[in-house]
């Protein structure tokens, strides 16, 4: 956020009542006393786990400047008075975006989305992105109200756990180029069918300002709808029939891709340094919004050649044998995309792969296809942690199964031998961070 509100502007966009000064100026929003920095307004949101509330004195404590509560809360201290902060946050965030007039792109999908908006940042001048996956109720608004006077551009990632999700968040985005990655079998167990998660995802394009561009996979049929505004599309050869397609990718040493980037006739050779052959459509994708946003060709594949990704997503580490570090989430596609990665790498191949949450009623085929895909892809091992037995299925005599990380660490100590490549990747429930640690730790030592 460039500048600051006073107490009384965020009272009047959230409906709310001050209690104290409301002359007071805050400079920033925080939802997190640990994290939160001097002079900066402090949202008591109640989640799954906790209570903002409960942190109100630590945050004030941190140099925060005044808090958001429930009406009746936080006696004696500087405050706003709302129903309800995080409806507040979405009603600040709406109110700042009115006050946005750089175009503003939106990035969702079931895959790739936080890529996509890596590549985004780099690609788009002066844009301002989310440093991390902040995508949802709390992370879009941070995102938007964060926004400086400087930008030029804004990239919001945008998630979606159900039907109606991306359409509440709308009022803080209004986009004006939106972008679907791509649709999945991510999150079946709350969708409950491809369907469904196709109309989820359409919300964004639902959501365009007057005028705004609907960048889209080519290939992908359940996108084929009409809308009022433009419509770009990208894919991964020219006889897909994309305005932005991709061919001739060529991985390097480290699987980060080299490719042929097409625009109706005009070529552009183009490098992205991150790993994966999939990188190339994400890059297609962030280009063709580029160019959705009036960027010029040359300027975005300039700028995707300095990208740097988020992290735990597809890190490389080098030792005595590499570690692949995927382990920030999981999903069928971002984990065939992996394993194809690092079976293109040199050396010994081994997967250690855990659940993949939400897929609902395709949830044992998924886990067992990508256990015969890594037997397919010549994998030396694959270990499994957790109670779901459908990757080890899958492998067959490769899979090596565990019931949790630190029994993954005891196994892999002896397994492990130097020049190996093993790949980290599973749902962030199952918390395969502190395994991937390890064994950096351990490759390096």
């Amino acid at each position: 956020m460039s500048g600051g509100w006073t107490l009384e502007a965020i009272a009047a966009a959230t409906g709310g009542h001050v209690v104290g000064d409301p002359s007071l100026e805050v400079v920033g929003v925080s939802v997190d006393s640990r994290s939160i920095r001097p002079g900066e307004v402090f949202f008591a949101i109640r989640g799954d786990h906790h209570d903002g509330h409960d942190h109100v004195a630590a945050a004030l404590e941190m140099g925060g400047g005044a808090v958001v509560v429930r009406r009746g809360r936080a006696e004696g201290v500087p405050r706003i008075e709302v129903d309800d902060p995080l409806s507040a946050l979405a009603a600040l965030a709406t109110d700042r975006r009115a006050s946005i007039t750089v175009p503003v792109v939106a990035v969702t999908g079931s895959t790739g989305k936080t890529t996509t908006k890596d590549l985004l940042r780099a690609a788009l001048p002066e844009a301002w992105a989310s440093p991390r996956s902040y995508n949802n109720e709390v992370g879009v608004p941070l995102t938007v109200l964060a926004t400086p006077s400087s930008a030029r551009h804004l990239v919001v990632e945008v998630g979606s756990r159900g039907i109606g999700h991306i359409r509440r968040l709308m009022p803080a985005i209004r986009p004006d180029v939106a972008v679907i990655t791509n649709l999945g079998v991510v999150h079946l167990e709350t969708f409950g069918t491809v369907e469904r998660l196709a109309a989820a995802k359409w919300e964004l394009v639902e959501g365009l300002e007057p005028g705004g561009v609907a960048v889209l996979p080519a290939d992908e049929t359940r996108l084929r709808r009409s809308h009022p505004g433009r419509t770009m599309t990208f894919g991964v050869d020219v006889a897909a029939g994309a305005d932005v397609a991709v061919r001739d990718v060529v991985l390097d040493d480290d699987g980060r891709p080299g490719f042929t980037v097409e625009v109706h006739g005009e070529a552009r050779r183009a490098f992205v340094p991150l790993p994966g052959r999939h990188q190339a459509k994400n890059a297609a994708a962030a280009i063709a919004a580029g160019l959705a946003a009036g960027v010029e060709l040359d300027h975005l594949v300039e700028g995707i050649a300095t990208a740097s990704g988020s992290p735990w997503r597809m890190e490389i580490h080098r030792g005595a044998y590499t570690v692949v570090n995927d382990a920030y989430n999981a999903n069928p596609d971002s984990v065939e995309a992996a394993l194809r990665t690092v079976s293109e790498l040199p050396g010994r191949h081994i997967a250690v792969l855990g659940e993949m949450a939400e897929l609902g009623p395709v949830a044992v085929a998924e886990h067992e296809r990508i256990g015969g895909l890594a037997t397919s892809l010549g994998y030396a091992a694959v270990v499994t942690i957790g109670t779901e037995p459908g990757i080890a299925r899958g492998a067959g005599p490769i899979a090596r199964s565990v019931p949790d990380p630190a029994a993954a660490a005891t196994l892999l100590a002896d397994f492990l031998r130097n020049g190996d490549v093993v790949l980290v990747k599973a749902s962030r429930a199952v918390g395969l961070e502190g395994l991937a640690r390890h064994l950096i730790e351990e490759a390096k030592a």
